[in-house]
Formats: C-alpha cells, structure tokens, sequence
C-alpha cells in the first residue's frame, strides 16, 4: 500500500552505481564484428568504447574476456584495449564466458552485484554468460548498441530471451548518464562532458554547440 510519509528524494537503490556496478565485455574481436550484421558495426563500435570510457571516469571496474583470440577471432578491439591498458583480456575456448573459471574469478573479484555487459554475439556470447549469472544472483544489464548479432533478428530475439529471464536492456549513454546522475558532481563532470563530446552523436555537438554560446560549464 502507498505510504506517502514515505517518500522523499532519494535515488532507487535498482540505479546503477560507480561503486555497485562492473562491466564485462565480451569478445569484441575482428572475427566477431565481421558476422555481425543486427547494426552498422562502426556504431556499434564507437557504443562501445564510449562504455568503456564511462567505467574509466568513474572507476568502474572492468573485465574484458576473448575467445580463441590467437586461433580464430584476433585480438581485443585496439579502441577498447586503448582504454584498458593495464588489462589483460582473459581469452577463454567456451562459447559461454561464464563457464571460464578465470572469467567468473574476475568478476566475483569486484565484489559487484550488477554486471553492465556488452559484446558479439548477442545471441550466443551474450544469452549464454546473462542466463548463467542471473541463475546464481547476479543482476545483468544488457548494454543493447554495445552489442550486436549475427542478423537484426537474432539480435532483437536474444535481448528478449534476456529480457524474460531478468535481465534489463539499456544503452550506452544510459550507462554513463545513470552513472553521473546529477550535474553538479564536479569531480566526474568533465571527464563524462568529454565522452560525450566524443561518442554520443547529436548529442555530443550540441554540448559543443552549447559550450561555444554558453561556456564551459553547458552540459545535459
């Protein structure tokens, strides 16, 4: 029943956080973008590393995880290692990342509860780990543009299959957004205006625009 006595303003504690939330990418390698076909690749790409950066401003731990890197897939995506240069990826053989015990090691190793994930492919590499890590509690966050399938269907069917098991789908900016929260947090306020600026687009140039008319301090 509604207790309006109980009300007041107070951030949900369902919100992502800097200090309750992880991120976990997946196998965003060359062999993987190269079957990817649900979204144009440089988009999804350019999702991505903004993701990253957004766990870099705000110290967000990050676990990044290849499969077959030296056999089949290639390396890290160069832009996503670029902003992880002390993290070594943990390259594994199963198609279901949490089936890795180095992986799942890393990521109870955060001593997060909510895992921000993103990678290729969303029907496989995404569906397999997500499943896993809500049967045994965890909350997952389903990065939907950082991601991408083999085809728009396999996409779209894979984040529903999440979707009915828990998990919640949101986009990048979502992330970073959700993350900063209020505009008045100075000691993140430049660093998320420079993502900005950078990956969100329509967005970005008209935080340019609005600090060129207003000044530096124009953000969201």
């Amino acid at each position: 029943m509604f207790d309006a006595t109980r009300v007041h303003a107070a951030p949900s504690a369902d919100l992502l956080t800097p200090d309750n939330a992880l991120m976990l990418f997946v196998d965003h390698q060359p062999q993987m973008f190269f079957g990817t076909g649900s979204g144009d690749r440089t988009a999804i790409i350019n999702s991505t590393v903004g993701l990253a950066k957004a766990a870099r401003a705000f110290g967000v731990p990050a676990v990044l995880t290849t499969v077959a890197a030296e056999s089949f897939s290639g390396p890290l995506l160069p832009q996503l290692a670029a902003v992880f240069p002390d993290e070594k990826p943990i390259d594994r053989t199963s198609m279901n990342a949490w089936e890795d015990e180095a992986l799942v090691e890393a990521v109870k190793a955060t001593g997060r509860k909510k895992i921000v994930l993103s990678g290729l492919w969303t029907e496989v590499c995404l569906v397999l780990p997500a499943l896993s890590a809500l049967a045994q509690g965890y909350e997952v966050y389903v990065v939907t543009d950082a991601s991408g399938g083999v085809t728009p269907a396999a996409h779209e069917h894979a984040i529903a299959r999440m979707t009915a098991a828990g998990a919640v789908p949101v986009t990048w900016v979502q992330v970073l957004l959700e993350l900063q929260r209020d505009w008045a947090r100075q000691e993140t306020y430049g660093a998320v205006v420079e993502v900005v600026k950078e990956h969100a687009g329509a967005y970005g140039l008209g935080v340019v625009y609005a600090q060129g008319i207003l000044g530096a301090h124009a953000a969201g």
